[in-house]
C-alpha cells in the first residue's frame, strides 16, 4: 500500500513540475531564489559578522563602486557587498519564519472557522475581522517596540499581525471542500473532527496554502525592510537596516548612491522573485487557472 501511495505522489510531483516549468515568470523566480537562499547560507563559510564591525573595518567612507569595493562602501568604510551578502541571512529568515508563523495561525483559525459552523466559528471570524482591520504595519511597529528588537520578536510581530487575510481565504476554501459528498459519507462513517479536518480539509487546502505562503514570505521581507527603516530592527545587519543607514549619513546628498540603490535592488529582485513564483505556484495548483502562462 505505500509503495503504491509513494507511486502516486511521485507521478503527482512530476504533473506538478511539468506544469510549473511551463511558467516561464515562475522558473525566474525560483532561479533568482535558488541563487539568493544559497548565497545566504553559505556565507558564513566565506565571510563571518566582522564584515558589518565599524572597528574592524578600515576601508575609505563612502568610496564609488571600484575592482576592490564592487558595490562601493558605506559611512565608515563597510564593504556594501559584504553587507548585503551577510544582510541577506537576517532578512530572508525573518522573512521566511514570520511568514509561517502567519500561515499557521491563519490555517488553523482559517479550518476552525469553516469547519465548526455557529458560535465558535462567528467567534473566530469576528476577531479575524477585528485584526483585519488594524493596520498591521502600525501594529507590528508597536508590538516590536514594546517586546523589543529581537529577532525573534520581530518574527512574532509580522507573524501575529498578517494571518487574518490567510484564515479568510482558507476559511472560505474549507466551506467549499466540506460541501463536497465524501464528507458526508467521513461524517456518517464516523469521521470525528480531527479526522476530517487532518485527512481530507487540510490535504485540499494546501495547494491554495503553499500559492499564498511565497506570496506572504515577499510581504514579510518587505515589512521587515520597513521596520528596519523605521527603526525598530533585530540589532543584526540586514537590507532594511542598511537603507535606515543610508538614510541617517544622508547617503543620497553625499552622492552615495551605491549605499542606496544595492539594498533597495536586492528586496525588489528577492520580493519580486518570491510573487513570481507565487503566481505561477497560483496558476499550476488552480485548475480554472491551469493551461494560462505567467
Amino acid at each position: 500500500m505505500s509503495a503504491i501511495t509513494w507511486t502516486r505522489r511521485k507521478r503527482a510531483l512530476g504533473r506538478f513540475w511539468d506544469g510549473f516549468r511551463r511558467q516561464r515568470a515562475g522558473v525566474t523566480g525560483l532561479a533568482i531564489l535558488v541563487v539568493a537562499v544559497a548565497l545566504a547560507v553559505v556565507a558564513p563559510l566565506f565571510i563571518d559578522e566582522g564584515v558589518t564591525s565599524v572597528v574592524e573595518n578600515t576601508g575609505p567612507d563612502f568610496a564609488p563602486p571600484s575592482l576592490e569595493y564592487p558595490f562601493g562602501t558605506d559611512e565608515s568604510g563597510r564593504s556594501i557587498l559584504l553587507m548585503v551578502w551577510w544582510g541577506a541571512r537576517t532578512s530572508l529568515l525573518i522573512g521566511f519564519l514570520a511568514a509561517l508563523v502567519s500561515m499557521a495561525i491563519g490555517t488553523i483559525l482559517g479550518i476552525a472557522a469553516g469547519h465548526f459552523r455557529g458560535w465558535i466559528g462567528a467567534a473566530i471570524m469576528r476577531v479575524t475581522d477585528w485584526f483585519l482591520v488594524l493596520p498591521s504595519l502600525i501594529t507590528a511597529l508597536v508590538l516590536a517596540a514594546i517586546l523589543g528588537g529581537s529577532t525573534f520578536t520581530i518574527i512574532m510581530a509580522i507573524g501575529v499581525t498578517s494571518w487574518p487575510s490567510t484564515a479568510r481565504l482558507i476559511r472560505a476554501q474549507t466551506l467549499a471542500v466540506e460541501a463536497r459528498p465524501y464528507i458526508e459519507r467521513s461524517k456518517a462513517l464516523g469521521g470525528g473532527h480531527w479526522h476530517i479536518t487532518t485527512r481530507h480539509v487540510l490535504p485540499n487546502v494546501a495547494p491554495l496554502l503553499l500559492a499564498s505562503t511565497t506570496l506572504e514570505v515577499a510581504s514579510a521581507i518587505v515589512t521587515e525592510s520597513t521596520l528596519a527603516f523605521l527603526g525598530v530592527t533585530a540589532n543584526k545587519t540586514s537590507w532594511g537596516t542598511m537603507l535606515r543607514g543610508s538614510y541617517d549619513w544622508n547617503a543620497a546628498g553625499q552622492g552615495a548612491w551605491w549605499y542606496i540603490l544595492i539594498p533597495g535592488l536586492c528586496i525588489l529582485a528577492v520580493v519580486m522573485a518570491f510573487t513570481l513564483c507565487g503566481r505561477a505556484l497560483e496558476t499550476v495548483l488552480n485548475p480554472r487557472l491551469r493551461g494560462t502562462k505567467a
